[in-house]
């Protein structure tokens, strides 16, 4: 069931539905509303399809894909090769990654945000500091 302050947030999408796929580079399940989805999917059909690495790139990015809508009591069914897949249990953890959501298993998320090998500091100057260096060369 998602959460009543989610819901809320999605409310303008609800009757569009959501996508539900697996996570690129993670253990877990992406949610996306169907607008972000069509966005996404809008860039990867420009990919060239006579370009093999295009061909295996689509094909995995778009594996297990479902649309999916939340029923009348706002309950989203997370079918089973995508539990499967992100080792869902009993408890999950929604996380906004931005213009969608993570569904962790909850120990695999916790287990991921206490992972020892990533330095945020670190992480956090790499991927935004670039922004910024960027923001400097505009007139």
């Amino acid at each position: 069931m998602l959460p009543t302050a989610l819901k809320k947030q999605l409310t303008s999408q609800l009757e569009s539905g959501f996508v539900l796929k697996r996570s690129m580079f993670e253990k877990c399940i992406e949610l996306y509303p169907m607008s972000e989805w069509n966005d996404t999917m809008s860039d990867v059909t420009k990919l060239s399809r006579f370009k093999r690495k295009n061909v295996e790139f689509i094909r995995l990015f778009t594996a297990g894909v479902r649309i999916v809508e939340l029923d009348v009591t706002g309950r989203l069914l997370i079918p089973k090769d995508l539990v499967g897949f992100s080792s869902i249990t009993n408890n999950i953890v929604l996380a906004s990654a931005g213009t969608y959501v993570e569904i962790w298993d909850k120990d695999a998320y916790e287990e991921k945000l206490s992972n020892p090998e990533t330095d945020i500091a670190t992480l956090a100057e790499e991927v935004m500091g670039s922004l910024k260096d960027r923001a400097d060369d505009l007139p």
